[in-house]
């Protein structure tokens, strides 16, 4: 393929272009609209699924009862495909990587194909009471087909992508950090929206005593969540832009660039890095644990806590269920207030091993003492959610310092095969915890009729353990995996390496090289020039048509510019002037301790009959020692780490030569 027919890329039309045209990652519409609104939306559906597809199958088809094994095992074996699928979409997304990015493209085509999957799924013909498996295996097969069509295809083709974004999206980091915490935002607004709200309407979808009426409602209820998730996709799609796609392109050609890094060479450099695995195993324990207590919280609040005449109705397990996940999104949102000052203080992975061990405190408490008490299962759930937060808002970042590290070790970027098993983990776990308690539910009797009695003691114990043991379990294991997780300290190596290798293929090219920071911004004022031009053809036209004087409409914006201009300097003198007082207050209170210091070391030398320029001295002395000391401390740290990154790197390129 030539350079001329890879601009013709389908991608490459205008119609298709991204919508975000500044340099600069910004608050809007880039994250609030590319990483927060639009994934919010599209991941609702998925969320909704996660919590409420196996209730779906065990309360309205019934597939507990008369197809036990099929709904053991449907979810558990369907993880080879869901593992194979995203492999291939991880793939496909390295192979044709255009100026609209490599893994934006699949977002699009995420719409169609999950459109399909929720139609076999949901429209499959109802089986009457009494069925067997001959009678109703036509229902059986395009549950399965529909079932693998959305974990193995269709939400791969969206999630993959999706994921992929946030480490596509830019090199600093500070950006990237708040596209990260919005990112995770969206995925805690769709799981919030399902898990506070959706219980308190539950009983429309999941009557206690017809399920055919259940099952007419969710036909009807899918509809309405296709169009929301197919709204939210085309948000994120068009508000989202991967500048590190389009740095690597303008290194090479984009034909270098597809072919240049297989799936396999991506595979052993993976398996090879530590970080890497460290960083995988997190998500798996994490995202187990986490789907472990999602998709058995209905379950939980239903089975454990009767309402005030003995009944164990869908009513009141949603009010529960939404009244435990509602007091649980404060501790949650607050997070995200903490996360990451803590993770600037101590590192992300510090931040992450200390809120882990929160985790398992409040796990524990709800697993010896919330069972039949909705007060300690409440503040169980708050404190378990607020030791969670730093995993949730600050993995994905922590995940792009281990690309980076990888890019400026190997010489490479692993995002395809690395986000295709990290797609794996997020989507096959739930079918595991599906499977898991579907096992736990079929062994221990689970019917989902005996709305008077209630379920057995040992259905009950399950569903405690599912509930809050899962989930504290894998924060214990992650407390002790992130004991060894210190990629953060190679952040300054990897950064000069991945520019030295950047300049290197730009002499191999017989290109100039530019560094991205300054690339951004030449390329922002030639965005601001181009639109500076537009905007005058546009006043131009508008001034033709309705008889107006180009000139004077001109200068009355330039005076509302200028105005403008002259009231942001203002407010940045004011808030130059209140940082230098602040300064200025912070130096004058540093003072007045010196002052205090010295009267007393004159105090204390009078009293013992010391010489006070002497000990004043000595002490000056000791301090000026103990900078350098300091400084001469960080120097050999920093210079400990770069040797070792060295010896990492030449290893690495003797293994993986260019």
């Amino acid at each position: 393929m030539s350079e001329k027919s890879a601009k013709r890329h389908w991608m490459d039309n205008p119609l298709l272009r991204s919508k975000v045209h500044s340099a600069n990652v910004k608050l809007f519409p880039e994250a609030g609209l590319g990483y927060l609104v639009g994934p919010a939306l599209a991941l609702f559906s998925n969320a909704m699924l996660n919590g409420y597809l196996n209730r779906y199958y065990t309360d309205v088809l019934n597939l507990t009862t008369w197809a036990k094994d099929f709904s053991i095992w449907l979810p558990v074996i369907s993880v080879i495909a869901v593992i194979i699928g995203n492999l291939l979409v991880g793939k496909l997304m390295e192979r044709h990587p255009t100026m609209a990015g490599k893994a934006r493209p699949l977002l699009l085509l995420s719409i169609p194909l999950i459109i399909a999957s929720f139609f076999l799924i949901f429209f499959v013909p109802y089986p009457q009471d009494g069925a067997t498996v001959d009678s109703a295996l036509l229902t059986l097969i395009m549950v399965a087909i529909g079932y693998n069509l959305y974990y193995a295809v269709a939400y791969p083709f969206y999630y993959v992508a999706h994921s992929a974004l946030v480490n596509l999206s830019t090199r600093n980091s500070k950006h990237r950090g708040l596209l990260a915490t919005a990112s995770n935002a969206s995925g805690l607004a769709a799981i919030g929206l399902v898990n506070m709200v959706f219980p308190l309407f539950q009983s429309l979808l999941f009557n206690d005593n017809d399920r055919l009426a259940s099952y007419n409602a969710w036909r009807v209820f899918i509809i309405a969540l296709v169009v929301a998730t197919g709204l939210g996709i085309l948000i994120e799609y068009f508000f989202t832009r991967e500048r590190i796609t389009e740095e690597t392109l303008s290194v090479g050609s984009r034909e270098k660039q597809a072919s240049r890094v297989s799936t396999a060479k991506q595979a052993k450099a993976c398996l090879r890095d530590k970080y890497w695995w460290l960083i995988l195993v997190f998500f798996l324990l994490y995202q187990l644990g986490g789907q472990l207590k999602n998709n058995s919280g209905s379950y939980y609040t239903q089975w454990l806590f009767a309402d005030a005449s003995g009944q164990y109705t869908y009513k009141n397990g949603g009010n529960i269920n939404s009244l435990i996940n509602t007091v649980g999104m404060v501790p949650t949102a607050l997070g995200m207030l903490l996360v990451w000052p803590l993770a600037n203080k101590v590192g992300k992975a510090r931040a992450i091993l200390l809120g882990s061990i929160l985790a398992v405190a409040g796990g524990i408490l709800g697993i010896f003492w919330g069972g039949n008490n909705v007060g300690i299962a409440v503040a169980s759930y708050a404190i378990k959610a607020l030791g969670g937060a730093p995993a949730m808002y600050i993995s994905l970042a922590l995940l792009s310092d281990v690309l980076d590290h990888q890019e400026a070790v190997y010489g490479f970027r692993t995002d395809g095969f690395t986000m295709s098993i990290y797609g794996s983990i997020m989507i096959g776990t739930s079918g595991i915890a599906n499977g898991i308690i579907n096992g736990l539910l079929s062994a221990t009797g689970y019917d989902a009729s005996l709305i008077s009695t209630g379920q057995s003691e040992a259905t009950k114990t399950a569903l405690s353990w599912i509930f809050f043991g899962g989930e504290t379990l894998a924060f214990a294991a992650i407390a002790i995996l992130f004991i060894f997780m210190n990629v953060e300290k190679f952040s300054k190596c990897d950064r000069l390496a991945i520019v030295e290798d950047q300049k290197a293929k730009c002499v191999a090219n017989g290109q100039t090289y530019v560094d991205p920071e300054v690339r951004l911004v030449q390329e922002q004022q030639e965005i601001d020039q181009k639109a500076e031009i537009s905007r005058q053809e546009e006043l131009k036209a508008r001034c033709a048509k309705k008889g107006l004087n180009y000139e004077q409409e001109e200068a009355s914006y330039e005076e509302k510019v200028a105005a403008k201009e002259a009231q942001t300097k203002a407010k940045q003198k004011e808030k130059e002037d209140k940082a230098a007082l602040k300064k200025k207050q912070k130096e004058g209170q540093l003072s007045a301790k010196e002052f205090e210091r010295k009267n007393a070391l004159r105090q204390s030398c009078a009293k013992q009959g010391l010489d006070y320029e002497k000990e004043e001295a000595a002490y000056e002395e000791k301090m000026k020692a103990a900078q350098e000391e300091k400084a001469a401390k960080q120097w050999r740290e920093d210079a400990a780490i770069q040797a070792e990154f060295d010896a990492i790197r030449s290893k690495a390129r003797e293994q993986f030569p260019a």
